[in-house]
């Protein structure tokens, strides 16, 4: 296709995220220079769209090659064995499969992973937008810049998708009976949605972030005192289906970049519960929506602290970290709460990004 065609396939990611960065920096230069004004409304839809173009197109023209981008080719080749008449055979996340079966009847396995990209990026734009109208670039940016985006959309596909499913769904706060209809599609795409589902409905009956934040700090002991109990118990219930043999199972063990307790991913957790602390309790921001964020988020995210020694924990964290870009950067185009508020706001961006780049350097 047109990207592949032209792009060595070593080089495709590096480009992904060297194109962002050029996107950050000009922000954050825009930012200490200008402000926020970005100029006029058609400027902005332009530049948010633009980018949408982008993430979905790049990413869904990708080669298919699972030495680049993990589970591509296991895709592909699922969504060929239902183009040859296969079944469907799974017992969960029947949305999911019954999307991808009829996506083999009228499509190419190209098209099938284009459709993917639009499903996985447009809900980030539609619910940025919805929140901040004409002014949502920055945070759609922040999305699009955070750690785990790119291997949501290339490797983790259909986690991905339901993850910014479930964005979506809460964009639609105003609009109940709409918002529970796409949390409940999101479950049926990937039924891991259940731990941000979980926080979500215990949201609805209290909302009180400062016992939010001490449960997330308990979480830290209880998991360093009690090891692997929270893994063999969560295994023993059944939790999360198939799931959960990431949580046990040593054969992971040599596919993830360090186990045990990983201090250095829980201080990058802690950016956002520290970001929701000051904002709320400090600065007494009482927005609706961000409280709802940032409850959900330390909820899922102290799940994952419980089982932060399992192989393949973090894929209990993206449960958690695809929220973080919005608790760390929704309330900046809310209210004001620092002096010189566009220039500490161009330091975040580029403290965010830069741990997403040093991470892509480094593996």
């Amino acid at each position: 296709m047109i990207f592949n065609s032209i792009i060595p396939l070593p080089f495709y990611t590096a480009i992904f995220y060297n194109f962002i960065l050029v996107l950050v920096i000009l922000a954050a230069l825009h930012l200490f220079n200008n402000g926020y004004d970005i100029g006029n409304l058609k400027k902005k839809d332009a530049l948010s769209i633009s980018l949408l173009l982008f993430a979905l197109l790049y990413m869904g023209l990708r080669p298919i090659s699972s030495r680049y981008f993990g589970d591509t080719v296991t895709y592909s080749n699922y969504f060929k064995r239902f183009q040859s008449g296969g079944e469907i055979k799974a017992s969960t996340d029947m949305v999911w499969h019954i999307f991808m079966k009829f996506c083999s009847s009228i499509m190419t396995v190209k098209m099938f992973f284009v459709v993917c990209a639009f499903l996985y990026v447009t809900p980030l734009y539609l619910a940025t937008k919805k929140w901040l109208s004409q002014d949502s670039y920055l945070l759609f940016l922040m999305l699009i810049a955070s750690f785990s985006f790119w291997t949501y959309g290339t490797n983790g596909i259909r986690n991905g998708i339901a993850t910014s499913l479930f964005i979506l769904g809460l964009s639609y706060s105003n609009k109940k009976h709409l918002s529970f209809s796409i949390i409940i599609l999101s479950y049926f795409v990937h039924s891991s949605i259940i731990i941000p589902g979980a926080a979500f409905i215990l949201n609805l009956f209290y909302k009180n972030s400062k016992h939010y934040l001490l449960g997330w700090l308990l979480a830290i002991p209880l998991s360093i005192a009690l090891g692997g109990f929270w893994e063999n118990l969560f295994m023993s219930l059944g939790f999360g289906d198939d799931r959960t043999s990431y949580l046990t199972d040593t054969r992971f063990v040599d596919q993830f970049s360090a186990v045990g307790f990983r201090w250095d991913f829980l201080a990058y957790s802690a950016t956002a519960v520290f970001a929701g602390y000051y904002f709320i309790i400090v600065k007494k921001f009482e927005d609706k929506i961000y409280i709802q964020l940032f409850n959900i988020y330390v909820t899922a995210n102290a799940f994952w602290v419980l089982l932060i020694r399992a192989s393949f924990s973090n894929r209990f964290a993206y449960l958690s970290w695809f929220l973080m870009a919005l608790v760390i950067f929704y309330p900046f185009f809310k209210a004001a709460f620092f002096k010189d508020q566009p220039k500490v706001l161009a330091r975040t961006i580029i403290g965010y990004f830069g741990f997403t780049y040093f991470m892509f350097l480094i593996n």
